[in-house]
């Protein structure tokens, strides 16, 4: 396992982060709350995380209704005092723990109040990272700073970042912090793979700007870079095509099985696997700091150590990347 530091947060972070999204649901949908995986497949997750090296694990508090923060904490209470020592926990602030639409957002009040819940579930007294899971256009940017500065200062949290952030939003918390004085975004933590590469146009240039790391989820694009899906073929049973498709309905399309079909002859070429080359075109990228994976099975593990090992040069990662052009130009 390789370790960077974590922008300008002074937190150093294993460059494979486990994605703990799928712990008791699908990422913070109600409708899949309970489903997903069960607490002995979450414990068997991160018991192989750990073993490969892996010290980021990144969840959110409405991950499976609290069942993923949960499924951390009586993980963390089995291993003791000496892995939540070296651990970096992430945990997010936005959608409902209940599943309440009601109950969302970023007002500072809900903030206060959500972190407590997300310390109780995790059995911690200090989560490492808080990341705003996304924007709040209800609420100024500047009171929820405010906000979650107390949170810093009163030590619940560490450092903070932003999640599902455009530039401009970016921009202007960076702005409201410097004003204030307050604590700032220290890092981003937004979509990107071969087939999701917006954040190069804005967010990737500020980031290098000011410093911020970069810790990008969905490297696979919820698993089409993997290979399961072949042109011309129905959607493997309990895929994410077949029970969560919304975010990747755009990508099913012809030229994007070219692509798919091209990445597959360029990894066979290196003698590996389409998910391994799609996980190192991603941390090739000199401003990722770290990428989040969020496998299934142990096993689903490998592609991403494997990755580690794979040095692609800047010509290589520019050929690799050109395989999706068609793509890119047809959104």
């Amino acid at each position: 396992m390789e370790y960077r530091v974590l922008g300008t947060t002074g937190v150093e972070v294993s460059r494979v982060a486990l994605g703990c999204g799928n712990f008791g649901g699908i990422g913070s949908a109600p409708a899949f709350f309970g489903q997903g995986e069960s607490e002995e497949e979450a414990f068997a997750l991160m018991d192989a995380a750990w073993e490969l090296g892996i010290t980021l694990f990144d969840t959110a508090d409405a991950y499976g209704g609290g069942r993923s923060e949960r499924a951390i904490g009586r993980w963390l209470a089995r291993r003791g005092p000496d892995v939540r020592e070296r651990l970096v926990l992430s945990t997010k602030v936005f959608h409902s723990v209940e599943g309440d639409p009601r109950d969302r957002g970023l007002a500072p009040d809900r903030v206060r109040r959500q972190i407590d819940g997300s310390l109780a579930r995790l059995g911690v007294e200090r989560v490492d990272l808080y990341l705003i899971h996304e924007p709040d256009p209800a609420t100024p940017v500047g009171d929820t700073l405010e906000a979650l500065d107390e949170l810093v200062g009163a030590g619940k949290v560490g450092a903070l970042g932003a999640s599902n952030v455009g530039s401009g939003e970016l921009e202007e918390a960076l702005r409201e912090s410097e004003a204030r004085g307050l604590a700032r975004f220290g890092w981003v933590q937004n979509a990107y793979s071969l087939l999701e590469r917006d954040d190069e146009e804005d967010v990737l240039p500020l980031c290098e700007r000011q410093g911020l790391g970069y810790t990008p989820f969905g490297p696979l694009a919820g698993g089409w870079l993997t290979g399961k899906y072949r042109r011309g073929e129905p959607y493997p049973a309990g895929s994410r095509m077949t029970l969560r498709p919304e975010p990747y309905e755009e990508i099913a399309a012809e030229r994007t099985f070219d692509g798919l079909e091209a990445l597959a002859a360029a990894a066979r070429e290196r003698g590996t696997t389409p998910a391994t080359l799609a996980l190192a075109w991603v941390l090739a990228n000199p401003l990722v700091t770290a990428v989040i994976v969020g496998p299934r099975r142990p096993e689903h593990l490998e592609p991403a150590r494997d990755a580690l090992t794979l040095r692609l040069s800047h010509a290589e990662r520019e050929d690799i990347g050109a395989l999706f052009q068609h793509h890119l130009e047809g959104r």
